[in-house]
């Protein structure tokens, strides 16, 4: 059945589990949740012009124009897996912790320099994401990269049999959905499913030489380490650095950043490409979408790192904003989610971390750091009060530092101050 769908889907114009967002001749796969019943909208993706749906009410079998199946999902990934075999290129598979996506971005400005290559589409990195981006490739690629997230064991397992990569890379292993993991031990072992994927098909790690957790975990796999940086730093506020003899002038922020940018440039290696046209894809690469994004305005600068935060890429972070060259330096950070019984104690850490080091002014954001016993920490318990009402002066000389979990917004109070479209 899955060779007459791909057969279908081969004349489509792509995948789509939307109707919001369908377009004309897609293949639509009616998706069904807790709460939702993806049935219903069959008619509609096919009013709208879809090619042919995936539907699981037995009703739809009377319809040429539909494919009943048990459960929906579960052919999407199939024929994910079908369609990665049948295009037949090389697959880049990473996960981690924190700068997954960052460093998926960077391996593809680099890539894109010498080949036709396609990545995950934003965050979509999850059971759904993944075949989607997956169907999304076609032969005409040279190289796909595929960003895996998890927030619970065995998922990067499950993900891992779908995408099935040539190569895989961990970018890190932090304190990130602990509620899930049940610890950091539950993260390490979670996030090396990757590594025995690998293992077992014979395929290729690339190992962060920085990390002895990622060198023992992967012990047993064809093994591929980033180069040795000769050197670091920083032209404020931009992270650079020499390998193999070349200046790397990157646009990112933080020494976390640098490792990111290490994984791309041991990518473009493993792909022979010229050290040069490396050296030019890390260099392209722009942060954006609230990740480690850097706004100037007037005499102020902001690090705009908002997209998500646990206690690993907080502690990082607010690293960073403290040695920054600048002698005002402001920390806005909002609670971080998925910590279950971790939280108070994380957030507590993280407080403790910003008022010992060099930070003027603290501002913590939300319920659970509202918590926090402070010393000199301005605590707001109702983010939207905070949000509307902080404003920011440009004119005065100062970093500020905004990170905070995806689900608290902070990015709106640039948008409130009119810094932020």
């Amino acid at each position: 059945m899955i060779d007459q769908l791909h057969h279908i889907f081969l004349q489509s114009n792509g995948a789509n589990t939307d109707t919001r967002t369908i377009e004309k001749g897609q293949l639509f796969f009616a998706l069904s949740g807790e709460k939702n019943d993806g049935n219903i909208y069959v008619e509609n993706a096919l009013n709208q012009g879809a090619l042919h749906a995936v539907a699981s009410d037995p009703k739809w079998s009377i319809d040429k124009r539909v494919t009943v199946v048990e459960c929906v999902l579960t052919c999407l990934q199939q024929l994910a897996t079908y369609h990665r075999h049948h295009i037949n290129i090389p697959i880049i598979g990473l996960t981690g912790s924190n700068g997954k996506t960052t460093t998926k971005e960077l391996i593809l400005s680099v890539l894109s320099i010498q080949f036709k290559v396609k990545g995950t589409r934003g965050n979509l990195n999850n059971h759904i994401g993944v075949p989607l981006t997956l169907l999304s490739f076609d032969s005409s690629l040279h190289i796909g990269v595929v960003e895996m997230g998890a927030n619970h064991p065995k998922e990067i397992a499950a993900l891992c049999k779908i995408v099935q990569p040539d190569f895989g890379l961990i970018t890190n292993y932090g304190k990130a959905h602990l509620e899930g993991f049940k610890g950091i031990e539950g993260v390490r072992t979670s996030k090396s499913e990757l590594y025995s994927f690998l293992r077992e098909s014979s395929n290729t790690a690339i190992i962060g030489r920085w990390d002895p957790e990622q060198i023992v975990r992967s012990a047993g796999i064809n093994q591929i380490f980033t180069p040795e940086s000769t050197s670091l730093y920083s032209e404020i506020p931009f992270i650079n650095f020499i390998v193999d003899g070349l200046l790397v002038k990157t646009q990112l922020t933080g020494v976390y950043n640098y490792h990111n940018a290490l994984f791309a440039y041991a990518i473009g290696k493993l792909m022979d490409m010229i050290p040069e046209n490396i050296v030019l894809g890390i260099e392209n690469y722009l942060p954006t979408n609230n990740r480690s994004q850097i706004i100037k305005i007037g005499k102020t600068k902001i690090i705009l790192d908002a997209y998500n935060a646990n206690p690993s890429s907080m502690k990082v972070a607010l690293e960073n904003l403290a040695v920054q060259d600048s002698i005002h330096k402001i920390a806005i950070l909002g609670d971080m989610f998925e910590l279950g019984e971790f939280a108070i104690e994380e957030h507590q850490n993280i407080t403790t971390l910003a008022e010992n080091l060099k930070i003027n002014d603290i501002q913590l954001v939300g319920e659970n750091f509202s918590r926090s016993a402070t010393i000199h920490a301005i605590q707001h318990k109702e983010k939207n009060i905070f949000i509307d009402s902080y404003n920011i002066d440009t004119d005065k000389e100062q970093v500020i530092l905004i990170k905070g979990s995806r689900g608290m917004g902070l990015e709106h109070i640039l948008k409130n101050n009119k810094l932020l479209s």
